[in-house]
């Protein structure tokens, strides 16, 4: 049997259209990662004037803050699956579509109300992370695919060094609402440019939507986000808050039965109990923690006032500019991270990661008095941080289906997510019960600080010891299984086309 002969190609076509967006995948996915990042912090530098704009409460208007943390936490995972079932390519752009018009909510707005659910609506944006490293494994070679996924896994901390300073120029020079229609503008943007350069993958695990088993996973993350993250605001031993993790114990096991029993589960399970898997879950969690606390301290004590004997009193652009390295680094450092998985395996470069983000607290401990080695400190906790969320990734491609990379992804920044959140609240705790009054008004001790730095790097140096027990690098049967799966559909879809 002959083979069929090429089909002409119709005049006046040209390969160079294809060419191109192949070429603009990764920084088109790239710059999503950042935007979502920029979106998430933007509005950080409007928090002390909120209430004055919105004629709010503070306690209120916290709410902007803790509405995007709950939905990125709930809607990860979700829109992971989601993607995994019905097209990543498609997910991704429909959840920059909502980031875009939260935005432009904000914009239209001054109403708190509106402001919360708009900023409730940009939660969506957190799946932009998962989503692209999966649609960078189902895409590329393998000798590129290392790099990128470093890259995609960096802009997390890129955005949010960005997105501090660039939000307090706007709000210092212009009308607070420019700052959203800016936004607005890069969001558009984005969900034209996705829709364009990035291929919808042929990878897919068809099945049933799991709906009981994504109602139960929000009850049960709402409880749990939302005890945390107001724990201190309305009294750790209150009714409300113990009602909250009481409930959010018995929501988590229920839904755990059900996934348990359901044909097409939500969350797989048992693929997550998976020494490999669930070592790297666990290992996010305590990254996350480890992470969240070096920016949430640094912009406190480099503004704190001068008469408190330690603070520098900076303004917000200048405490973002301290911020600025971080990020420029995290930029740098992600190839790095990528050659070093390649060599030792991403469970090292993991380990390296936390072990470097302790070396940072360990400076910042040594001397948080001077502007540059606070900046120093500052910058070495955004390089392991680097080094340890670009191998995130890498393990758990390794260790899961092709077909299920989106929601094994989610699932993963969902453990930073909560470790965030759990740091924002440990940290808060410690230096609430350190402080002192200067000017009538209570402000953290420097030992406050020490200490909240301290158990940040306690913290990285158990993420170290659990990276370490990871089980070894190499590929598992499912992951190589998949891998032929995934070029066995790029060759079907090409075929067809």
């Amino acid at each position: 049997m002959g083979h069929p002969a090429p089909i002409p190609q119709p005049p006046g076509t040209s390969t160079a259209a294809p060419r191109l967006r192949d070429r603009l995948t990764i920084p088109v996915l790239a710059s999503g990662g950042i935007l979502m990042a920029v979106m998430q912090t933007v509005v950080v530098p409007l928090l002390p004037d909120l209430p004055r704009l919105t004629h709010a409460s503070a306690a209120t208007v916290s709410w902007m803050v803790t509405a995007t943390l709950l939905a990125g936490a709930v809607l990860t995972p979700v829109l992971g699956r989601a993607g995994d079932m019905y097209g990543k390519r498609r997910v991704l752009t429909a959840a920059l579509g909502l980031m875009t018009v939260g935005s432009v909510m904000c914009a239209l707005s001054s109403d708190i109300g509106v402001l919360i659910a708009a900023r409730a609506l940009q939660g969506a944006a957190a799946s932009v992370v998962p989503l692209s490293i999966s649609i960078l494994r189902d895409e590329l070679p393998p000798e590129r695919r290392g790099s990128a996924v470093a890259l995609m896994s960096s802009t997390v901390g890129i955005g949010a060094a960005l997105g501090l300073p660039l939000a307090a120029l706007v709000i210092q020079y212009a009308d607070w609402h420019t700052m959203f229609w800016l936004t607005s503008a890069l969001g558009a943007l984005g969900v034209a440019a996705t829709w364009w350069a990035v291929r919808e993958s042929p990878v897919r695990e068809p099945g049933r939507f799991d709906v009981l088993g994504t109602l139960g996973l929000a009850a049960g993350l709402v409880c749990l986000l939302l005890g945390v993250s107001q724990g201190g605001q309305w009294g750790w031993g209150s009714p409300r808050i113990l009602g909250l993790f009481l409930a959010a114990v018995a929501v988590l096991a229920l839904w755990w039965w059900q996934q348990l029993r359901a044909e097409r589960p939500l969350v797989d399970l048992r693929l997550v109990t998976r020494p490999r898997v669930g070592l790297s879950h666990v290992a996010a969690l305590l990254t996350g923690f480890a992470f969240y606390a070096n920016s949430l301290v640094t912009a406190q004590l480099v503004q704190a006032p001068k008469a408190t004997g330690y603070g520098l009193g900076l303004s917000i652009v200048a405490t973002g500019l301290c911020l600025l390295p971080g990020g420029v680094t995290m930029l740098l450092f992600s190839p790095l991270s990528a050659r070093i998985s390649a060599a030792r395996g991403p469970r090292i470069t993991l380990a390296l990661g936390a072990a470097v983000i302790a070396c940072g607290y360990a400076v910042r401990i040594a001397d948080s008095r001077d502007l540059w080695m606070i900046i120093l400190g500052a910058t070495v906790v955004a390089t392991g941080t680097t080094l340890a969320y670009s191998a995130l990734p890498t393990l758990i491609l390794r260790a899961v289906p092709a077909a299920q990379t989106a929601s094994a992804n989610g699932v993963n920044v969902l453990m930073r997510t909560i470790g965030q959140a759990v740091s924002s609240a440990a940290v808060a705790a410690v230096l609430v019960h350190h402080s002192s009054p200067v000017g009538g008004v209570p402000v953290p001790t420097l030992h406050g600080y020490l200490l909240a730095f301290g158990m940040a790097g306690a913290i990285a140096l158990v993420a170290c010891a659990a990276a370490l027990s990871i089980p070894g690098d190499g590929p598992t049967g499912d992951a190589r299984r998949a891998g032929g799966a995934t070029r066995g559909a790029r060759d079907e879809a090409m075929e067809g086309a």
